[in-house]
């Protein structure tokens, strides 16, 4: 697998760095952007990405030095860890108690500095949670083939080699995945007005305004909850614009007084955050289309809010 189509490929200017240390530097943003979008689970794709070099470091240096590309290696290799986790991530699923959601990420922290994994992932419109959600109702092969040709760029024969398919089959994958993300998204609304709608959303909820609320939803909205079995939340999502509106209402009704909700950016787009005592206990996603909200997603779960912190 090459890597000159990657967005964020790091070398230097004669070709790869030497095997070793700075391969682990300069690869492990990258790996950590692709693992992320092929898993939906920064544990996990932390996971993937430290199997990826347990790997590495288990060759000897004459097998490293073999190797033409340690990028493309590194990268062939995640992506196939990833494959076989998506496997039996959908197994485990099927008992994990209520809603499964990917794990929101908030903005990188300031200062640039990549101590935490979550500041290695570039928020940008692959990484929305709507987005993520639809990349779950896809097949394994599905996701690793239009995530590696789609989001990074990576040629059919490359991904043939990772997804153990003829280049066409991966084509075939790849296009029936596009369908499904423009079946399932609708046009966003703009930046601004995102805001805008998740601002008035807030509002209404704090003042219990629920005819304010009902306005802001779109009558077929749906809203659904993740908390793992560790926190409580619905089980089932909830269904049409009047039952969220009533719903959310009676949760400002049961909110604890050194409870705040707090405009936040949740993977790249606006929402809100819940904070109890100086800790963000739930964070809530928006997908918002026209002058409407359609989807909210509620996770709970504090397993996918450790990286959320108030600094």
């Amino acid at each position: 697998m090459t890597s000159q189509n990657r967005p964020d490929a790091v070398g230097s200017a004669g070709g790869w760095l030497d095997p070793g240390l700075d391969v682990v530097i300069s690869e492990r943003r990258h790996l950590i952007n692709l693992a992320y979008r092929l898993l939906g689970s920064l544990a996990e794709a932390e996971d993937a990405v430290q199997e990826t070099y347990t790997r590495w470091y288990a060759m000897s240096r004459r097998e490293q030095e073999a190797i033409e590309s340690p990028g493309a290696w590194l990268t062939t290799v995640a992506s196939r860890i990833c494959l076989n986790l998506l496997g039996s991530a959908r197994v485990r699923r099927e008992t994990y108690v209520g809603e499964w959601l990917p794990e929101p990420l908030p903005e990188p922290a300031d200062g640039g500095t990549v101590s935490d994994p979550a500041d290695r992932v570039t928020l940008d419109e692959s990484v929305n949670l709507a987005f993520l959600v639809v990349l779950e109702s896809m097949t394994p092969a599905e996701r690793v083939s239009f995530v590696l040709h789609d989001v990074f760029r990576y040629s059919f024969a490359e991904v043939a080699e990772i997804v153990g398919r003829t280049p066409a089959a991966c084509r075939q994958l790849a296009s029936s995945a596009r369908r499904r993300i423009r079946a399932a998204q609708p046009a966003a609304a703009p930046a601004t007005r995102q805001a805008g709608i998740v601002r008035d959303f807030k509002r209404a909820w704090e003042a219990k305004d629920i005819n304010a609320l009902i306005g802001l939803l779109d009558p077929d909205a749906v809203a659904i909850g993740d908390g793992g079995g560790l926190a409580v939340t619905f089980l089932h999502p909830i269904e049409g614009g009047e039952q969220i509106a009533h719903a959310w209402i009676e949760i400002a009704h049961r909110r604890p007084g050194n409870m705040t909700y707090l405009e936040r950016t949740v993977n790249g787009r606006p929402g809100v955050v819940a904070e109890q005592d100086g800790v963000i206990v739930t964070v809530f996603a928006f997908e918002v289309a026209g002058d409407r909200i359609k989807r909210i997603w509620v996770v709970r779960n504090p397993e996918k809010l450790r990286h959320w912190t108030t600094g």
